[in-house]
């Protein structure tokens, strides 16, 4: 059975201007906890909960245009990134707080749009009951949050409380001052053991340093079957098409069934979900020569309108199998997105320790994809195969997927866009 596996990791470090006395305590990362339990029940309204999925989505192909310049294949979580923005932001005031609203599209005030995070992270947590996963261990999706502080330094009770209530973290004490290097083994090592080995140094050396004082980490590990597998036996060398005229040949995995298709002025798109059938990665498909248009336009409103517009259709489908990973420091980006005071030394920052003496240093994302044929069967794949909503083998409409694309997976249910990619090469 095929299988879709990702790890994605966004890590937000902030940091002090004015360096503090040094310290010699090890760097062991324990955990001080607010008193706070995590609301598991949040009050939030079905208008808040769309809000946000609203703004989130807008934020993510914002975050794509500014991305899409850099050369090869592009992959990232764009929840994971608003997620950890978010928890900082909780500590943001006046024009820092102003901007970092704008540039994340942070529509709710603070005390509505926490428990609307709160209330999206546990409802993705519900996700895949019973569904498979790669080698029979069962589908995962799991989004974890970890602070990690400067022992000794204060940080305001209300904003290690709001963090506790709604995002479920507790700090994790560390040195940065005089155990530099082991802080960040300590968070790299967490970052790895929370996807499953697959996202590893993602700290880089000297990113983290003696005026560090947090470092907010999110940590988002998905695994899933196809509802529908492919059959390896059906996977053909094939080609691939690449922007600059050239070709490279790629395995080519090949089906026929009921998914959900749509089509319009220069691309076709289709729907394939995963087993459960509670999240689903969808596929854009810019026409041949189509491409660098279509991509330039591409907008929340747009992916909004396409998702809409399917319908399931018998769809005769070839997509290469691919496997990349994608790493950047997003400082610059989210700076021309519109928060620039946050990431300066003229930030405000003082909800979080009641001084003005942090700033944001760094944002460093890493994810990875594999798509492949590797995994174990799903019970539930055989049940499914068969739909009332087939249409005849001849009514098939042709899906050939041997050019760039951009694709992405979201819950069906909340709309909540979770991965966002891009496909320029897939033997890359």
């Amino acid at each position: 059975m095929n299988k879709v596996l990702l790890g994605v990791v966004s890590v937000l470090m902030v940091t002090l201007v004015v360096g503090l006395g040094a310290c010699s305590q090890a760097a062991g990362g324990d955990l001080l906890q607010s008193e706070e339990p995590r609301e598991t029940a949040p009050e939030v309204s079905a208008s808040d909960g769309a809000t946000l999925v609203e703004g989130n989505s807008a934020f993510a192909f914002d975050l794509y245009q500014e991305l899409r310049g850099a050369e090869g294949n592009l992959f990232y979580s764009p929840y994971s990134i608003s997620l950890a923005l978010a928890m900082t932001y909780g500590g943001a005031r006046g024009e820092t707080e102003e901007q970092m609203a704008d540039a994340l599209r942070f529509s709710l005030p603070q005390n509505q749009l926490h428990p609307a995070f709160n209330a999206l992270a546990l409802e993705l947590d519900s996700r895949g009951e019973g569904a498979e996963g790669r080698d029979g261990e069962g589908f995962r999706l799991n989004i974890v949050n970890a602070i990690w502080g400067q022992r000794d330094y204060e940080f305001l009770a209300e904003f290690l409380d709001l963090l506790a209530v709604n995002y479920g973290a507790g700090l994790r004490v560390l040195d940065f001052i005089g155990a530099t290097e082991e802080s960040r083994v300590t968070i790299n090592d967490w970052v790895s053991d929370q996807t499953e080995g697959r996202i590893k140094d993602l700290i880089p050396a000297g990113a983290i340093n003696s005026l560090t004082r947090l470092v907010l980490t999110n940590a988002i590990y998905f695994n899933a079957a196809w509802e529908y597998p492919f059959e390896e036996d059906m996977t053909e060398d094939g080609a691939f098409y690449l922007l600059d005229g050239g070709e490279v040949t790629v395995p080519m995995m090949r089906q026929t069934e009921s998914f959900g298709y749509a089509e319009g002025d220069g691309y076709q798109a289709v729907e394939l979900p995963y087993d459960g059938g509670e999240l689903s990665m969808v596929i854009l498909l810019p026409a041949s020569g189509r491409f660098e248009t279509f991509e330039a336009t591409l907008d929340a409103a747009q992916v909004d309108g396409i998702i809409g517009s399917l319908e399931h259709r018998q769809v005769d489908l070839t997509m290469p199998k691919f496997e990349f990973d994608s790493s950047f420091s997003l400082k610059d980006t989210l700076s021309a997105l519109g928060m620039p005071i946050a990431l300066s030394e003229m930030a405000d920052f003082s909800g979080m320790a009641g001084n003005q003496e942090l700033f944001i240093s760094d944002v460093v994302h890493k994810a990875f994809v594999s798509v492949d044929e590797e995994g174990t069967e799903a019970a539930a794949a055989t049940a499914v195969i068969v739909g009332a909503t087939a249409m005849p083998p001849s009514e098939a409409v042709e899906v050939t997927i041997d050019r760039p694309f951009i694709f992405l997976i979201r819950d069906i249910e909340t709309g909540a866009i979770l991965f966002v990619g891009r496909t320029l090469n897939p033997s890359a």
